[in-house]
């Protein structure tokens, strides 16, 4: 089965992602912080949107999606818990449902602590997940209106998927989160390798996204926490850090 995904580069440092299934012909658009690239990107490629999928309510996630639905009829489909701020939302989602595109199943789980409501979007059959602001490549959310404890909750079980599994973040934030695992772990020779890689890659003007489950787990400094407490200390110097 196969699922082409698009990258789109929008505002100061936020992706976009448009997904296109070759044997339905439909498209999802995850997360479009504004509709008019993601519009122009569909167009060009001779998509039609059907659907977007929000991880959470914030503004750099669902900003585009009004207008995206005006032009194109997309249903859209987020976390019921935030339905109040998602604007548009036709299908609220929670732990255990399943949206598709074409035949492949994504499966949503509820990954709390970014956002109270925050989810998750995995397509076991395609071996990849969007993560929203949870998980970043070498970081995670901030914990605007969750805890500690659900955020190390949500890199233990992130952490279980098949470690060839590809995280789509929303972000690019790996240069500077890089910088702080090299604080935070400056023993890890994994690190100091993927820093290089990071380096040589923005230099290039060239995305870190996406990465993989198992890379996270040989350097991230939230996914390999051994407890709450040092999620917890980590989360905070990182909130912090000016590297």
């Amino acid at each position: 089965m196969a699922l082409e995904i698009v990258r789109i580069a929008v505002l100061d440092d936020n992706y976009v992602w448009l997904l296109h299934d070759d044997a339905s012909g439909e498209t999802v658009v995850v997360d479009p912080s504004l509709a008019e690239p993601v519009l122009e990107e569909a167009a060009a490629r001779g998509w039609t949107i059907g659907q977007i999928w929000n991880t959470h309510w914030h503004g750099d996630h669902v900003g585009g999606n009004a207008a995206i639905k005006a032009a194109t009829g997309a249903r859209i489909s987020g976390p019921a818990a935030e339905a109040d701020n998602i604007p548009g939302l036709d299908v609220p989602l929670v732990e255990g449902d399943r949206v598709t595109i074409g035949a492949l199943g994504a499966d949503v789980l509820e990954v709390p602590a970014h956002t109270a409501g925050h989810i998750a979007f995995h397509l076991p059959e395609a071996g990849a997940v969007f993560v929203g602001d949870t998980l970043f490549a070498m970081g995670c959310g901030r914990l605007f209106e969750g805890t500690a404890e659900q955020m190390f909750g949500n890199m233990r079980r992130l952490a279980a998927l098949p470690g060839d599994t590809r995280v789509y973040c929303a972000h690019e934030y790996t240069a500077s989160n890089g910088r702080y695992a090299l604080v935070a772990e400056p023993d890890n020779g994994a690190i100091r390798e993927r820093m290089a890689e990071v380096e040589r890659l923005r230099a290039a003007g060239e995305a870190t996204i996406p990465t993989t489950i198992e890379l996270e787990q040989a350097t991230n400094p939230f996914m390999r926490a051994a407890d709450v407490a040092e999620l917890a200390a980590r989360r905070a110097a990182k909130d912090v850090f000016r590297g």
